[in-house]
């Protein structure tokens, strides 16, 4: 990788078109901002974080910079993309919130929370996958913050890592996946939450979350004053045909190289020895994914920490670079122990359980 120097910067949207570039992880100065903004004005890519995972940001008022989104994820384009606004101005500039809608973002924004509302004639159909509603959310990072707001456009960003890989919670995720095909990364420290935001969808009085995440249904019932719907898709792979509402609910998401399979044990201590040994004697390279409590008792299973058995906000953080250390270690099969989906431990099992294609331990 060839560092080059800001004034060189500003030919990178001519070099989007080459087949690969130079890819720069840059500190966010004031100066790297206004060229990130730049350069997101005119069409280019910029992958910077936000308080949930690393986002790869294309204006989302061009159709061809959205395409370009797409091209260097190698992401299918039937998969919708949340659209990133950094001022409330713009929010009206790309959907119509109902009254319910409106509450959620005054509540929640600047958050990671996603809210599907019905967009207007400006937001392309590319962002929206040629569905009649928009993703749309503000994120609580200053970086993405001052960003979006230099830009002074909505930005369509999913998560800056190659189709199908754990998302990037580290700039250095985001140079491992997308090196070559990018030309910024704007590196902000590791991520606070670690997993992509709640969406939901707001149907007249009814809010169904469709992806969970870090502001959970007890949280939207506090604001709402009403129950709120999970969809049930959010714990089991999509149907052949069956349309993504939002982003990560298609496709392969979220996996290492090596297999995912969950053991869906109370106590999972004697099931995730007992796999760990027969992969092992299969000739394997293994691992298990363990609570904190867990790791004395699986020290000789080559354990990986998720966190406490009851802190499902440290095992959201801790997951996806979790997912890629065992591809860095060369590992082909982990064996998971999961958590109830309640909660924070609702967005946990939804990455896991995609993850592992919801493939159980039988």
């Amino acid at each position: 990788m060839r560092c080059i120097s800001p004034a060189e910067s500003a030919n990178d949207n001519e070099r989007m078109t080459a087949m690969t570039m130079d890819t720069r992880i840059a500190l966010p100065t004031d100066t790297e901002i206004e060229l990130a903004a730049d350069l997101l004005k005119r069409g280019g890519l910029v992958a910077f974080p936000t308080e949930t995972v690393y986002g790869l940001g294309g204006n989302g008022l061009l159709g061809d910079a959205v395409e370009k989104i797409f091209q260097a994820k190698g992401r299918p384009m039937d998969n919708p993309l949340i659209l990133h606004v950094g001022d409330w101005p713009l929010t009206e500039t790309v959907c119509t919130p109902s009254p319910l809608a409106q509450k959620l973002m005054d509540a929640f924004w600047p958050g990671p929370l996603t809210v599907l509302c019905p967009k207007t004639g400006i937001v392309p159909w590319q962002v929206t996958a040629g569905l009649p509603k928009v993703a749309l959310r503000m994120p609580n990072h200053p970086v993405a913050l001052r960003l979006l707001r230099r830009a002074g456009v909505p930005v369509a960003a999913p998560s800056a890592n190659a189709s199908g890989r754990p998302s990037p919670t580290l700039a250095v995720h985001v140079l491992t996946d997308l090196a070559g095909k990018i030309p910024l990364i704007l590196d902000g420290g590791p991520c606070q939450i670690g997993v992509e935001s709640t969406v939901v969808d707001v149907e007249q009085d009814q809010v169904t979350i469709l992806r969970p995440g870090l502001v959970t249904r007890e949280m939207l019932e506090q604001v709402t004053g009403r129950p709120v719907e999970v969809a049930e898709s959010t714990l089991r792979p999509l149907q052949p045909g069956e349309t993504a509402l939002s982003p990560g609910m298609k496709h392969r998401h979220y996996a290492p190289v090596a297999k995912v399979f969950l053991v869906p044990d109370e106590d999972p201590i004697p099931r995730l020895r007992r796999c760990y040994r027969e992969a092992t004697a299969a000739g394997q390279r293994a691992a298990v994914m363990c609570f904190t409590e867990d790791l004395p008792a699986l020290a000789d299973c080559n354990p990986y920490d998720l966190g406490g058995r009851h802190h499902a906000e440290t095992m959201a953080q801790r997951l996806f670079a979790i997912l890629r250390q065992v591809d860095e270690a060369g590992v082909d099969v982990v064996f998971s122990a999961v958590v109830p989906p309640e909660g924070a431990g609702l967005a946990v099992m939804n990455r896991l359980g995609r993850a592992a294609e919801f493939k159980q331990v039988k």
